[in-house]
């Protein structure tokens, strides 16, 4: 299949380049509202289903057992900037278990973003585990071994419990023998399962619609929500699209990226997931492809689109703070959308 262009970038009155993808929005049945390109390759949505992986933290009793609160929560959802806010609650929480940052699995890293990585050269500090984007779901995970009784040793290994229990969980929400899915390790060395993206939505979906989970999963999914709508600087940070469409929505929407490419999300009122994937990995197309989903789903009015405009679809602007062209919606992406796509 063939995919179609889902966001295009133009100078003048050209198109420039254009990123081709797939997305979907399904409810938590498997009913499809809308789907584009092909849904059903197995994808890596990398960080995009830390909220669907955070819901072993909630619904085993570990984030109450070490008193954690919404922000917690939404750290461990998180792929944060690496900004102070994170880093230092991610040593703090670190604390609290007893541990420091070198029980972490992921890499010794910097912030993400090039203005705050840049303030963190300037200032002279040192390197360590609480700044890579990750932190918060390696803690998040350290939580649930301490609760469980599992061994720190290797927790980020495929065949450790604390990892086993999130990839048998993400079968269970996205409707898959997650057990046989192909699999290896993401950039925070953690493991990363592949799947459609039409299994991915509709973890989001049951996620979005607790009453199609039981007990304390349906609890925590709608803790998940509440907290990573709540605190969206924890989520992602200044300047990212998740944390920007989360400030403008409030609790309408929770919107996750991943790298390469990847978004998925979850609409409580409509009882829906979505899940989005661009061909080529480009983060600047994935995010004009969130506000398309956002337009077709019927979720932002005029002024909400304006704010969120400079985030999910900028001008395009030379060395010389000329608007040169900008980052758009293809025309007539959003009506297709809303007929239901090439809906299978």
């Amino acid at each position: 299949m063939t995919n179609p262009v889902l966001a295009e970038v133009t100078r003048g009155g050209l198109v420039e380049s254009f990123h081709t993808g797939a997305v979907i929005a399904v409810d938590a049945g498997g009913t499809t509202r809308f789907a584009l390109g092909d849904v059903d390759r197995p994808i890596f949505p990398r960080s995009a289903y830390k909220p669907l992986q955070t819901l072993a933290l909630v619904e085993t009793g570990a984030a109450d057992a070490f008193t954690l609160d919404p922000s917690d929560i939404a750290l461990a959802c998180a792929s944060h900037n690496g900004e102070d806010l994170h880093h230092d609650r991610v040593e703090a929480w670190l604390g609290e278990l007893g541990l420091t940052t070198d029980a972490l699995a992921c890499g010794i890293d910097t912030p993400m973003e090039p203005e705050h990585k840049a303030a963190f050269h300037r200032a002279q500090r040192t390197p360590d585990r609480a700044f890579h984007n990750c932190s918060g779901k390696h803690t998040g995970m350290l939580t649930l071994c301490q609760h469980a009784g599992h061994t720190h040793d290797n927790y980020q290994h495929y065949e450790h419990a604390s990892q086993q229990h999130w990839i048998n969980l993400m079968g269970e929400m996205c409707g898959i023998d997650a057990g046989r899915c192909d699999w290896d390790y993401d950039g925070c060395g953690l493991p990363a399962l592949a799947m459609p993206l039409r299994d991915l939505a509709r973890g989001f979906a049951r996620l979005a619609n607790p009453a199609a989970l039981t007990g304390a999963r349906a609890d925590a999914a709608t803790r998940i929500h509440a907290a990573c709508t709540a605190h969206p600087m924890m989520v992602a940070g200044s300047g990212r699209a998740c944390t920007r469409v989360m400030e403008t929505l409030g609790d309408i929407a929770l919107a996750k990226t991943g790298a390469e490419g990847v978004f998925a999300g979850s609409v409580p009122s409509l009882g829906l997931g979505f899940a989005l994937k661009i061909d080529d990995g480009a983060r600047r197309a994935s995010e004009i492809a969130l506000s398309a989903v956002l337009d077709a789903l019927g979720l932002v009015n005029d002024d909400q689109r304006a704010a969120l405009a400079p985030t999910l679809t900028p001008n395009v602007v030379n060395s010389r703070g000329q608007t040169v062209g900008t980052l758009r919606v293809p025309d007539g992406l959003v009506a297709t959308l809303q007929t239901g796509g090439g809906r299978t």
